[in-house]
């Protein structure tokens, strides 16, 4: 069961959302009127996602997504009642999932929040992704300078280099990477001595 902040200054429209939303397997785990401070009302609330019904999205609101996106990332969902691109463009970068124009009918909620959180599940899994990537690349970098300099000091070819820190590496119980820096940090200790 997915938990829900919703966030409407219109309690009318907040109590129809909340009732169509429960009604569909959903738990409202709060309902607030602005859209500030979100992280700390998602880490009070452990909600996995957050509907916002918004005439017009604030600064002050697109700054507390953005700290939401950065802190405590889950998938947003804005209705808003207006679409100018550059709101779209804030709104997006800020790190909500889906921008509905138009305003929030309870109606339109479930499938609009089914596909916000495909859609940040898959940016999440691209951005583990990414970060898995560019740390293997650093330490196949850091490896290839160990090497460089294991080749240049004791005059080996590149496999007796690889040979030789891949034994340092099982000798000392770490992985390749973490040999390699000790490499490295052994010859800038002596360059500063």
């Amino acid at each position: 069961m997915l938990r829900v902040l919703l966030v409407d200054s219109d309690e009318q429209r907040a109590g129809a959302v909340r009732a169509m939303l429960e009604a569909q397997g959903y738990k409202v785990v709060g309902v607030t009127g602005q859209a500030l401070d979100l992280t700390a009302q998602v880490r009070a609330s452990a909600a996995d996602v957050i509907v916002c019904g918004l005439e017009d999205p604030s600064r002050d609101a697109l700054d507390s997504m953005r700290a939401l996106h950065r802190d405590e990332p889950r998938p947003v969902v804005l209705f808003a009642e207006r679409g100018e691109p550059e709101q779209i463009e804030a709104a997006i970068e800020a790190g909500v999932a889906a921008y509905m124009v138009e305003g929030l009918a309870p109606a339109r909620v479930r499938p609009v929040v089914e596909v916000a959180i495909r859609q940040f599940r898959a940016q999440q899994a691209l951005r583990a992704e990414l970060q898995r990537t560019q740390a293997e690349l650093g330490e196949r970098k850091i490896i290839e300078r160990a090497k460089g300099l294991l080749m240049q000091r004791h005059h080996l070819g590149e496999p007796e280099a690889h040979a030789t820190l891949r034994r340092l590496a099982m000798d000392r119980g770490q992985k390749m990477a973490e040999a390699a820096a000790w490499v490295i940090a052994q010859k800038d200790a002596k360059k500063r001595i």
